[in-house]
């Protein structure tokens, strides 16, 4: 019951309106972002990545953003799971954050494309060693015969890269989503929530608009 009678006093409060939100939506969301993180919320750097095929049937999952900036949003994954191949045949993905406690939410839409080898590379080096023989060891969304299988696999790299430096897979690495459109939702009570869509013009400049809930 409490957090029932909590739900309409956080609701109350914060709300988004033109006059507190940042012009440019990517500040925005560093701003939430950062705020969240501060809150001591757990994982907030977890967001849905939605996909889909050519022929238009989705699929969706949870994965890390691992940086941002005016460029994008970046997370890593293994470019042979199933998530890589809608995106190498269909670019068009969105993004979803949801911090609950603090009744926010934020959805981007946009085209993805893979970061620099660079980039990817620089990146890996500072996952932990465990992290890296992993994305080595997993074929990643294929059928695998038992988890033994996968075990062993993981038993026998940690061997081989006993004394030697791990490098990256070619087969593993970033993508960027550029966004082209970017929503902010705000909690309100009686469900009269803040929606502010910022949309990308053909200049590069966003256009900011309020939406009904």
């Amino acid at each position: 019951m409490r957090e029932m009678e909590e739900t309409s006093e956080r609701s109350s409060a914060g709300e988004l309106d033109d006059a507190n939100a940042d012009l440019d939506p990517i500040r925005q969301f560093q701003r939430w972002f950062d705020e969240a993180d501060s809150a001591g919320l757990p994982m907030v750097e977890a967001m849905t990545l939605a996909t889909a095929t050519p022929e238009g049937r989705p699929s969706a999952r949870l994965v890390l953003l691992k940086s941002v900036d005016e460029r994008g949003f970046v997370f890593y994954t293994n470019y042979r799971s199933r998530k890589a191949q809608e995106l190498e045949a269909n670019p068009s993905a969105a993004l979803v954050f949801h911090w609950e406690p603090l009744e926010r939410q934020v959805r981007i839409e946009g085209v993805v494309s893979r970061i620099s080898s660079a980039e990817s590379d620089q990146y890996f080096q500072t996952r932990p060693r465990e992290s890296k023989i992993g994305a080595i060891a997993s074929p990643q969304s294929e059928v695998i015969e038992s988890r033994e299988v996968l075990e062993e696999r993981f038993r026998e790299l940690e061997n081989d890269y006993r004394d030697k430096p791990i490098e990256r897979p070619p087969h593993w690495g970033g993508y960027r989503l550029e966004p082209d459109r970017i929503e902010f939702w705000k909690g309100r009570p009686g469900r009269l929530h803040d929606r502010l869509q910022y949309e990308r013009e053909p200049n590069g400049e966003w256009k900011r608009s309020r939406l009904a809930p």
